[in-house]
């Protein structure tokens, strides 16, 4: 179809944008396409994440976790978690998949995390993310998105900051029940730096 070529530029153009941008440490990570789980499947994600260095900081290496349940054709819940040497992040986000196939698929969600840190700067985030995705082949599905945290510092008054990402990444299907999952997290503010993460999800009956 015509828009094919249109996708793939933009996809390109937003990894090259990502790549090149100055970046350090990351938060909410999405690792899907706007397709929910299958009712009634289980997912298990593992995707590991570097969080890039910035101003000459060293990256820092862990890996996210997401793991969900199919509550019907266009709905899923999937915990979360992610573990880093200074940095342990959990917590929860529902999506609802609101527009199928015309012209491409449409999906939100909303959640919440807690970040615990070695440097006592813990915190706690409300997730909201906006995805919109296509499929190029038969297995391989480019999406992108909008994903904002609104986060303060626990028990510290008037430490409300906001992170906000461009969130383009692939989906491609390795089998029916295994998917390869990679995307970028290009930051909007001062607040959000990049990060890249990869990794595989299974889908279990």
């Amino acid at each position: 179809m015509a828009r094919r070529p249109a996708v793939l530029l933009s996809f390109s153009i937003l990894v090259l944008v990502a790549l090149g941008a100055p970046s350090a440490q990351a938060q909410n990570i999405l690792m899907n396409s706007a397709e929910t789980i299958n009712k009634g499947n289980f997912k298990i994600g593992v995707f590991p994440t570097v969080l890039l260095g910035e101003d000459g900081a060293g990256n820092n290496w862990g890996a996210f976790g997401r793991f969900g349940y199919g509550f019907s054709p266009r709905f899923d819940i999937e915990a979360k978690l992610a573990l880093f040497d200074d940095l342990k992040i959990y917590g929860l986000d529902a999506e609802a998949w609101l527009v199928r196939e015309s012209p491409f698929d449409l999906s939100v969600s909303l959640g919440l995390h807690k970040a615990d840190s070695d440097a006592g700067a813990d915190s706690s985030a409300i997730d909201t993310a906006v995805l919109v995705s296509d499929h190029v082949t038969a297995r391989l599905e480019l999406y992108g998105g909008l994903s904002v945290s609104f986060e303060s510092l626990d028990d510290v008054p008037n430490s409300d900051f906001t992170r906000a990402y461009v969130v383009p990444g692939l989906e491609y299907k390795v089998s029916d029940q295994l998917d390869l999952v990679a995307e970028v997290g290009v930051g909007l503010n001062d607040d959000s730096p990049n990060y890249v993460s990869f990794g595989l999800a299974l889908y279990l009956r």
